[in-house]
């Protein structure tokens, strides 16, 4: 499994959100100020992120970007599809089911996908995942590391 860069700055720019005093806003130039990212990136992450309601927009003077809802109400899930796309493991677009999705499939010529058993691995894979995104919140993740490893150990 991989994420784009928009995932990682879009993760890094949520965060200096959610560690701002709630509503307040933060503008592009600051972020690009302080985590020393391009400016269109940054602009075109805060559109995607906007479009999922996760961050609002403010024009004017005060202008610039908030989160939408508290960041306990911001999953680590939705921040991962509303910037890669789709849902957050969708087999069809991800390394695990590159080979098998159907799609793919017609495309290639497979010849163990009758006995091919690394499948049901995949989609478990997938639904482990998408459960443990969809429990981690923008306000577990916006604390400091130490806090937020005891926070999601996995006995």
């Amino acid at each position: 499994m991989r994420f784009t860069t928009k995932t990682e700055y879009g993760l890094v720019c949520l965060i200096y959100m959610a560690r701002k005093s709630p509503g307040q806003s933060v503008t592009i130039k600051e972020i690009v100020k302080t985590e020393r990212f391009s400016a269109t990136y940054i602009e075109k992450i805060l559109q995607k992120l906007r479009t999922a309601n996760i961050v609002i927009s403010h024009q004017g003077k005060q202008g610039g970007y908030a989160l939408a809802k508290a960041s306990s109400e911001i999953t680590l899930k939705e921040i991962i599809e509303a910037l890669e796309g789709g849902s957050t493991f969708d087999v069809s677009l991800n390394t695990f089911g590159v080979f098998c999705a159907p799609q793919i499939r017609d495309r290639i010529v497979c010849t163990h996908f009758s006995m091919c058993g690394l499948r049901p691995v995949w989609h478990k894979t997938k639904e482990l995942l998408d459960h443990f995104y969809g429990s981690i919140t923008l306000e577990t993740i916006a604390k400091e590391e130490p806090e937020v490893k005891n926070l999601v150990t996995v006995n």
